[in-house]
């Protein structure tokens, strides 16, 4: 075989529903020489980034950790520890990672109801209490940042709501975390996942993971395995928690990426680092807006670090892509289920949220527009980006 050169792939601006680009102080932490995963100084680094953890999920939950996979394994982790055979579930679906949630749900033998939203929109309280009062649950599952409709889920209500009715909260944090607001506590949320790629500037490959007391008295109550073992929190505990007892070689390096994310998060401050997320949506919309593209989701519900609008008719949506990340080296996402071929999704997520991407990004979107037959005003996107600035 010839074997292939030098890895040297052309560089990229990520401001796609994700992965982001990894903050610089992410990618040089990932430089540092490998520890054994049971040696006293790692063991001492996976301390510190469980309490940065806590500090950035806003709880005191003692098993908060990164698992050592992707965000779909937290979705996973959470869900088969909590569920057995012939438990109920309910999950809110206004999405397409709502849906993957039900097929996740459904292949742990529950007993499950969806509760359906047209893509884009969000629930209200009163829908979610009638479901919960007719089947009374042990689990209700929603997505609180939908990365296909760009829909923001208000949750700050709805924990309360489920203790009502002795139901555990399980909320997708993937697109949240690190972006917007994440109390667990405050909003009495029994289980939470996310992802290391988007709001925490890192590469993809751990999701960081949190469940509450009365989600831990749950899994202790198991009259069943947890039917994986690789996820089985009755085994990682023993490894995230006191004894750091052995359970799995973890993904050093990823840990020690995580860590700093964190790092900058907590540097930042998050009041200021969710209005930066804000700050640069609200000019990125402006920009888009000049460009007469329109937001999927409603006003008050649109997630700050990712913008879902609709791709006018006479744009071809694979052409337009191509066109920016060939000639511009921008990505950004293309429409999932409902909006396949409808929508394009624009990320300003952690490292992205940054003025600069946006006025890229609305730079090369007015010449991709224009080449495709859309009548723009040449400039109006970034001079409706600028505008915004200078009032905020």
């Amino acid at each position: 075989m010839t074997i292939p050169g030098q890895l040297n792939p052309s560089p990229r601006l990520l401001l796609g529903p994700g992965p982001s680009d990894a903050h610089p102080r992410v990618l040089s932490v990932m430089s540092t020489p490998l520890l054994g995963h049971l040696d006293p100084q790692f063991l001492e680094i996976m301390t510190e980034t469980q309490d940065m953890l806590r500090a950035v999920y806003q709880t005191r939950n003692l098993l908060t950790f990164p698992v050592s996979a992707t965000g779909m394994a937290g979705m996973e982790t959470c869900f088969v520890n909590l569920i057995e055979p012939g438990d109920k579930v309910v999950l809110c679906v206004k999405g397409y990672f709502g849906t993957r949630m039900v097929d996740v749900v459904g292949r742990t033998g529950a007993e499950l109801t969806v509760l359906n939203r047209p893509w884009g929109e969000v629930f209200d309280l009163d829908q979610v209490r009638d479901t919960l009062k007719r089947v009374r649950p042990k689990v209700l599952g929603i997505v609180h940042a939908e990365t296909s409709t760009g829909a923001l889920q208000p949750v700050d209500q709805l924990g309360k709501l489920c203790h009502e009715f002795d139901t555990l909260l399980v909320t997708d944090c993937v697109t949240s975390l690190g972006c917007v607001p994440v109390k667990l506590d405050a909003w009495e949320i029994d289980a939470a996942f996310s992802c290391s790629q988007k709001g925490l500037s890192c590469p993809p490959g751990l999701s960081p993971v949190s469940l509450s007391e009365r989600a831990m008295a749950a899994l202790k109550a198991r009259k069943t395995k947890v039917q994986s073992w690789y996820l089985d929190l009755t085994s990682i505990q023993s490894y995230w928690g006191g004894d750091r007892a052995y359970h799995h070689t973890a993904p050093i390096t990823m840990v020690y990426a995580i860590r700093e994310g964190l790092r900058l998060v907590l540097e930042e401050g998050l009041e200021a680092r969710f209005a930066r997320h804000v700050r640069n949506h609200l000019a990125l919309k402006a920009g888009l807006t000049a460009l007469g593209l329109k937001y999927i989701a409603g006003e008050g519900h649109q997630l700050p670090q990712l913008n879902a609008v609709r791709i006018p008719d006479a744009v071809d949506d694979v052409a337009g892509r191509k066109r920016l990340l060939i000639e511009f080296g921008i990505e950004i996402g293309g429409g999932l289920g409902d909006f396949k071929g409808k929508a394009w999704r624009i990320g300003l997520m952690g490292q992205n949220s940054r003025p600069n991407c946006v006025f890229q990004v609305l730079a090369a979107l007015e010449l991709v527009l224009r080449g495709a037959g859309v009548k723009v005003e040449a400039g109006s996107g970034v001079g409706a980006a600028e505008k915004a600035y200078a009032l905020g």
